[in-house]
């Protein structure tokens, strides 16, 4: 059982899964100061101003508090755009590697079979 498990751990898919969990976990940390710091108030601005409201969270109608709901949706179609192009980026250059040509192989010597058929053939040509 304990083997059973080492093999299933040790498997490359739950090593690449584990480093995308990670990797995942620090891009949201990049993607939340994105939108928190930069996107929001440059695109959410003027209705901030005109609400009269300094902060995103604080922005509400009746209670509900929309201006979080607006940060979230801001947070994922920006995180749905980087990975989309890094997507696109990796489609993109696996097919160009599919596309480039081949190195042609260099044929492999001829086997002794073929060297001595090949000598044969030339024994009969240099006797006509």
């Amino acid at each position: 059982m304990l083997a059973e498990f080492r093999n299933f751990i040790l498997r490359g898919n739950v090593l690449d899964l584990a480093v995308a969990v990670i990797i995942g976990a620090a891009f949201n940390g990049i993607v939340t100061s994105l939108i928190g710091d930069m996107v929001t108030p440059l695109l959410l601005q003027p209705a901030m101003d005109a609400l009269g409201v300094a902060e995103l969270e604080k922005v509400q109608w009746h209670g509900v508090k929309y201006g979080k709901f607006l940060a979230a949706v801001l947070g994922f179609l920006v995180t749905a755009a980087v990975v989309f192009g890094l997507v696109k980026l990796a489609n993109t250059l696996s097919a160009r590697k599919a596309a480039a040509p081949a190195a042609p192989a260099t044929p492999p010597p001829p086997s002794r079979e073929e060297q001595l058929l090949a000598e044969i053939r030339d024994l009969l040509k240099e006797r006509r």
